[in-house]
């Protein structure tokens, strides 16, 4: 159970840093999607800092494992959030967003297996 949990959460970790390098950097694939989503581009850097936030605490995680299920947790309202937000604004371009969450649920799971509720 121990390398399922590591390469979940290690693959969580990374596609967050991937998602803060893409709304740094201001991509296309975020801009366009806040602009179908009526959300303002202004918030692409809070954005970036949640899910860097999130990334950190997956991998800090590693070693205490009840900021890893707090950060994983945090990812996966996040996303049911971005979900909802998709579906809000009628934009079924679901892809994205349900692989993250389920990348973050993955870690979740495995995380609450490994070590319990409490960490």
């Amino acid at each position: 159970m121990l390398a399922a949990y590591v390469t979940c959460t290690c693959l969580a970790a990374l596609a967050c840093a991937y998602a803060v390098y893409l709304n740094l950097t201001q991509a296309s694939l975020i801009t366009d999607t806040a602009q179908r989503l009526d959300i303002p581009r202004s918030l692409t850097v809070p954005f970036a800092i949640l899910l860097g936030s999130a990334a950190a605490g997956l991998l800090a995680g590693l070693a205490a494992p009840g900021l890893g299920t707090a950060a994983a947790a945090g990812l996966v309202a996040y996303f049911l959030i971005a979900v909802a937000a998709h579906l809000r604004a009628h934009d079924f371009q679901l892809a994205w967003p349900l692989i993250y969450l389920s990348l973050a649920a993955a870690a979740l799971a495995t995380g609450l297996a490994q070590h319990g509720p409490l960490g």
